[in-house]
């Protein structure tokens, strides 16, 4: 078993004003050569936007993002044609593909919005652009572990260009397992919320903790926790 561990206040940090932006890994103008990325995991950004403001179109290319509000809402526009505004509670994914240009945009004129991005690199270059959410308010169990996001034809709710799966692990106290689809694979954990055990890791929370060959990895907290789990090929 390996283990890779960092800690909430050591990640690259960039203030701008109008956002306040997080980085797990190296990105933009923080860059550390000990943290580019975890397997295809390449980008986890704790990002939070000032009322009315966002990020202006810009183009993006190969590669599967993924877009998770924690509070507050997220206006979306691509190059695709849609236009869609996206809530705690909901997940958006879009494929970059061959190449898109899209904005994001806080919805909101009077309250932050604060959302994880994150970017897993495909199995495939220069696919055709896709886009979809789900909706997934109601469906966290109190205790257990709900899997959000998979490979096309997975089956799970959405779907990206990767063998990688996105999945909340929601604890209400005691010990939950969370299983690997592919033995091969790594998981990255990052806390949302509450304080937990991971392979024997003390986690706060936005802590992270990538864990190799472990399967099933056992999670354990004193109270209510959440933590995302980003399972990916390593290679």
């Amino acid at each position: 078993m390996a283990l890779i561990f960092h800690k909430a206040d050591s990640r690259g940090l960039a203030e701008h004003g109008w956002l306040t932006s997080r980085h797990t890994f190296s990105f933009a103008n923080y860059y550390d050569p000990e943290r580019v990325n975890f397997g295809a995991l390449r980008v986890i950004n704790d990002d939070i936007v000032a009322p009315g403001e966002g990020f202006p179109t810009h183009p993006h290319k190969n590669m599967e993002i993924i877009s998770i509000p924690l509070a507050g809402a997220l206006k979306h526009g691509d190059s695709m044609g849609h236009e869609q505004t996206i809530r705690a509670g909901e997940v958006q994914v879009m494929s970059a593909g061959r190449g898109l240009l899209h904005s994001e945009f806080n919805a909101s004129q009077c309250e932050a919005v604060a959302f994880l991005q994150i970017w897993i690199v495909p199995m495939s270059a220069d696919v055709d652009p896709r886009y979809d959410q789900h909706d997934f308010s109601g469906q966290f169990p109190e205790h257990g572990v709900l899997a959000m996001i998979g490979p096309h034809g997975a089956g799970l709710p959405l779907g990206i260009q990767q063998n990688a799966f996105v999945s909340m692990a929601c604890l209400a106290g005691g010990e939950l397992t969370c299983a690997k689809h592919i033995e091969s694979n790594g998981i990255y954990f990052f806390v949302l919320e509450g304080s937990v055990v991971i392979a024997g890791q003390e986690l706060a929370a936005r802590d992270g903790l990538g864990v190799t060959d472990l399967d099933p990895v056992c999670l354990r907290a004193e109270s209510a926790a959440r933590v995302l789990c980003l399972e990916v090929p390593l290679q």
